[in-house]
């Protein structure tokens, strides 16, 4: 059976973030008639930030904590297409893609995160930034490998101390111990174990987090044998150490750069207004504060009216409201406003399975609150994967009337073929 509607609606979603899987997902459950959903990714597999400390640490899989874009897509009857947008003609609506054509759209929604920021630390091609994972696994990989040549004796410099550096930290110690414990020789000291030393600009770790939290965090941190430097701020990554503005250097085997991300820097030339850090300025219905057609979501969006935390917890609960108006804006109604919570769970990895959880002053620790958070990830995780219908979306037009506004097979095709 051919479905009658054509397509009357390009909606295109840039990036595969947290909100972005979700309206894919809804408009699969629900598709809306005489709409196109584009989703344009680099990665055919996003992972799922909640669960990263723990694939870090080796108690997932890559199966567990990635979302495969393809099948969501499929199911949902949209378009994939893997590429990396690189600017926006808005007079035109459309997406410049890097080595591929453009993309037109009517409704465009961007959901790309952030990008590894350096802070103006000279020498940082000389550190291992955290993200991507798949680059940063690969690289530490070789850590491992030098770690297996010494016995385990490597020094790893952390820079920067909020929740993602402290949970990445402890996740990797846990790592390399599991790895080290089995083959642990008799004779092995103290001094012949992975040592992690954390660099923490400000005068306490986690900043922005309930004084319980810190205490709990930093009490692991020391009974793991972590050493944590209040105070020293990087200011230039050489070979083997790191030069801190204070004038102290710490030695590294291998110096790890989780810092603040930063926004992309085309964001800044697609004419939209952004806050003074590049980040998408949008209004309390996700809409860009200057172009009612374009949407945004997650760490990439910047709220014009007070700032929220860069957290996958918002990006998560923007995705239904995102799927919402996105619905709404292609019928022509009223769009709901998104109310982020004052106060939201945070739940932190202590490097094995044991966690602790926050919420305003209350703060809880044990091995329960990681099986608690395993839960919640592994459901977050099934609305993507194992709890998706076996069915695919239905086509959302008659091929007839997508031919006259698809850009055929060749716009899923670099643009260096097309020129062969």
């Amino acid at each position: 059976m051919i479905p009658s509607s054509p397509i009357e609606s390009d909606i295109v979603l840039v990036g595969g973030g947290h909100a972005h899987v979700e309206v894919v997902r809804r408009f699969g459950m629900n598709p809306e008639p005489g709409v196109r959903l584009t989703l344009v990714s680099t990665p055919v597999n996003t992972p799922y930030s909640g669960m990263l400390p723990g694939y870090l640490a080796g108690h997932y899989g890559f199966d567990d904590c990635m979302i495969d874009l393809r099948r969501l897509c499929r199911f949902a009857g949209a378009r994939l297409v893997v590429g990396r947008a690189s600017g926006i003609d808005r007079a035109a609506r459309q997406v410049s893609l890097a080595d591929r054509p453009t993309l037109p759209y009517d409704l465009l929604s961007i959901d790309i995160g952030s990008v590894p920021e350096t802070g103006g630390i000279a020498g940082a091609e000389h550190a291992v930034p955290l993200k991507p994972i798949p680059a940063f696994l690969e690289r530490w990989a070789k850590v491992e490998g030098l770690a297996e040549a010494r016995n385990g004796a490597v020094r790893i410099v952390v820079i920067g101390a909020g929740a993602g550096g402290v949970e990445a930290a402890m996740a990797l110690h846990s790592r390399m111990n599991a790895r080290f414990q089995q083959s642990e020789r008799k004779e092995q000291s103290t001094t012949g174990r992975p040592r992690f030393t954390i660099l923490s600009m400000t005068s306490e770790i986690m900043p922005g987090h309930a004084a319980g939290v810190r205490r709990r965090v930093l009490s692991a941190l020391r009974r793991n044998g972590f050493t944590v430097e209040p105070g020293e701020t990087a200011a230039a990554i050489e070979p083997g150490r790191v030069l801190c503005k204070s004038g102290r250097a710490f030695e590294h085997d291998a110096a790890i750069l989780v810092t603040q991300g930063g926004a992309a820097p085309w964001l800044r030339e697609t004419g939209l207004d952004v806050d003074p850090g590049g980040f998408l300025k949008v209004g309390p219905t996700l809409q860009s504060v200057s172009d009612g057609t374009v949407f945004a979501a997650g760490d990439c969006a910047a709220f014009n009216s007070a700032a929220l935390p860069k957290s996958g917890v918002y990006a998560v609960r923007q995705g239904p409201v995102l799927a919402e108006n996105l619905r709404r804006a292609v019928r022509g109604g009223a769009l709901q406003p998104f109310r982020p919570q004052r106060r939201v769970l945070s739940l932190i990895s202590l490097g094995g399975k044991r966690a602790v959880a926050s919420k305003a002053v209350f703060a809880a620790e044990g091995d329960w609150v990681w099986r608690w958070k395993d839960r919640i990830d592994r459901r977050w995780m099934a609305r993507y994967g194992a709890d998706l219908p076996a069915m695919t979306g239905a086509p959302a037009a008659n091929p007839a009337a997508e031919a006259m506004r698809c850009g055929g097979c060749g716009a899923k095709v670099p643009q260096a073929i097309l020129n062969a």
